[in-house]
C-alpha cells in the first residue's frame, strides 16, 4: 500500500530531532491530519507516546529507532522511506482501560497499550486484594506492586518482574506480582483477555499505592479496575519479517 503523505515526529533526543528534520526535509513532512502515515523517530517510550496522541486518528504508525532497546521499532535508515512503508504489516494492538479512584473519591481514567501497574509508594509493602470479574482471588497479596500486560507489553515490565512473554494474537492477559512477599509462592496468572481485574488497596493511608497506565500516574489510590479495551485499535507497522510475533520469539531466546 502506497503512503506517500508522510507525518513526522521525534522524541525530544537530539539525534532524534536532527533525523527528523533531514527526513522532512528529503521526503516531504504533512500534518497529521493529512497524513497517511505517521513516522515516529525515538524509542519504545516515545512510541507509545505517539500511538496514545493518534488513537482517535486512524492513522498508522511505522517507527524507527532513534532511542534505545527500540523493541516497537524498526531499524533506523534515512533510504527507500517510502518502499518500506509500503512492504510494511500492520498489527492492531488494543490497549488497557484503567479506572482509577483515589482514596479522596475522585477517578481518573486512562489508556495503557504495555501494562497498567500498582506500585507502593511509600516504605512500606502494598497489601492488595485481587478481584477477578466480581470474585475475590487473593484477600491479601503484600507486595511492592502488581501489574496487568499485554500481550504487546509483556516483554516489558512484566517480563522484568518475572511475568511470561505473551504471543501476539493469545486470548489472555498477564496478571504479575512484583517482588511479593505473601503469599510467598505466588507468581501471578494468565486470564483471558475479556476478565475485569480488580485491585483495593488495604489501609491506604498507611501503605500508599501509585497506579500508572504507560508512564501516566494516578497517586494515593484506593482502587483500580482494568480491561482489555477492543474499541480503540493502535496501528502499528513492521517491516516484513520483524513484526512483534517474530520478535516475542526472539526474545525469549535471546
Amino acid at each position: 500500500m502506497a503512503r506517500e503523505r508522510i507525518a513526522f515526529l521525534a522524541s525530544e533526543a537530539g539525534i532524534a530531532q536532527e533525523t527528523c528534520a533531514r527526513l522532512a526535509q528529503r521526503y516531504g513532512h504533512y500534518p497529521i491530519e493529512e497524513a497517511e502515515v505517521v513516522v515516529a523517530l525515538g524509542g519504545d517510550g516515545f512510541m507509545l507516546q505517539t500511538l496514545h496522541a493518534t488513537e482517535a486518528c486512524d492513522i498508522p504508525v511505522y517507527g524507527m529507532n532513534r532511542g534505545t532497546v527500540g523493541f516497537l521499532m524498526n531499524a533506523f535508515s534515512e533510504d527507500e522511506l517510502p518502499a518500506r512503508l509500503a512492504a510494511a504489516e500492520e498489527a492492531i494492538l488494543n490497549p488497557l482501560a484503567m479506572l482509577a479512584e483515589t482514596v479522596d473519591g475522585t477517578q481518573h481514567r486512562a489508556l495503557a497499550i504495555n501494562e497498567v501497574s500498582l506500585l507502593r509508594a511509600g516504605p512500606q509493602a502494598a497489601k492488595l486484594k485481587v478481584i477477578i470479574d466480581e470474585r475475590v482471588r487473593l484477600e491479601e497479596l503484600v507486595c511492592d506492586g502488581a501489574l496487568v500486560a499485554t500481550p504487546a507489553g509483556s516483554t516489558a515490565y512484566n517480563y522484568s518482574a518475572y511475568g511470561p512473554i505473551l504471543p501476539i494474537g493469545a486470548d489472555v492477559l498477564a496478571l504479575t506480582a512484583i517482588a511479593p512477599f505473601r503469599p510467598r509462592r505466588w507468581r501471578g496468572a494468565l486470564l483471558p483477555t475479556q476478565a475485569r481485574v480488580r485491585f483495593e488497596v488495604h489501609d491506604p493511608a498507611k501503605r500508599p499505592v501509585m497506579a500508572d497506565a504507560d508512564s501516566r500516574v494516578v497517586r494515593d489510590v484506593a482502587w483500580v479496575e482494568i480491561h482489555s479495551e477492543p474499541r480503540v485499535g493502535h496501528r502499528i507497522l513492521f517491516d516484513p519479517g520483524h513484526g512483534l510475533d517474530e520478535r516475542l520469539i526472539r526474545e525469549q531466546f535471546a
